[in-house]
């Protein structure tokens, strides 16, 4: 397959407005996510911009922009968009979404939703960690994967996402870690669904798709990255990359 990165990012946050440009060591957070995604050396990496600024601090850091329109109602809606306008000529057969505010994402977990799409021939790829934190099996915000794992343990294919606690029982949860891969065909199928029952009462859009019976793999790894969505995350982001000089 032959892989694309595309990282979607606009400055309209509601909990930490202009999240992109936010300053981490010297480096606008939507640069520095751009660097890992080039580090993960999985093909070009492609930031889907819904405002001139974040396109202007890529371009000045070195990396490729796309302006999208800033109303799409997702970032789904933009990586398509984009897409579009850096590949109209569908070289490129997979689709990575990246998050914009992963600022010390591994590059290693990029690597891994990208390979669990081959041997499993599934529509989309995604991942999940396990728990490690008890306070976070009932906790809204860390959404669970329900998943039936292969012989290895190591991947599997995605049943259901909550932000319940799920399953019930004995063993360990999984917190799903919202980056994907996407065959294109599945990206253009997926942005054309109308958003579905059970997306909207859970308010997760990865639902759309498997209402839709779209098939989800999944790759296991061993850490949470942290994504930034409040001045307090932005504090902790801070911390780590000046500890681990990222």
């Amino acid at each position: 397959m032959k892989p694309v990165i595309v990282i979607p990012a606009r400055m309209a946050s509601t909990r930490l407005p202009g999240k992109p440009l936010a300053d981490i060591a010297g480096q606008p957070m939507i640069v520095r996510v751009w660097r890992q995604a080039v580090a993960a050396n999985l093909g070009p990496v492609i930031v889907a911009a819904a405002e001139a600024e974040i396109a202007d601090a890529i371009r000045k850091a070195g990396g490729f922009a796309v302006m999208t329109d800033p109303d799409l109602p997702s970032g789904s809606d933009r990586v398509f968009q984009a897409l579009k306008s850096y590949d109209p000529d569908s070289k490129h057969d997979l689709v990575v979404n990246l998050q914009g505010d992963l600022p010390a994402l591994n590059p290693a977990h990029i690597s891994a939703v990208a390979d669990v799409m081959a041997p499993t021939g599934a529509d989309i790829g995604t991942l999940v960690a396990e728990i490690d934190d008890p306070a976070d099996y009932d906790n809204p915000a860390a959404t669970k994967a329900v998943v039936t794992w292969d012989v290895t343990g190591e991947r599997g294919r995605a049943l259901y996402f909550t932000r319940a606690r799920a399953p019930y029982g004995e063993g360990p949860l999984y917190f799903h870690i919202g980056i994907y891969a996407y065959r294109r065909d599945a990206l253009e199928r997926f942005v054309e669904l109308a958003p579905s029952p059970l997306e909207k009462r859970e308010k997760l859009e990865q639902l759309r798709a498997l209402e839709a019976g779209m098939s989800i793999a999944v790759a296991r790894v061993d850490s949470v990255p942290l994504s930034v969505d409040t001045p307090a995350d932005l504090e902790r982001a801070r911390k780590i990359i000046a500890a681990s000089k990222i």
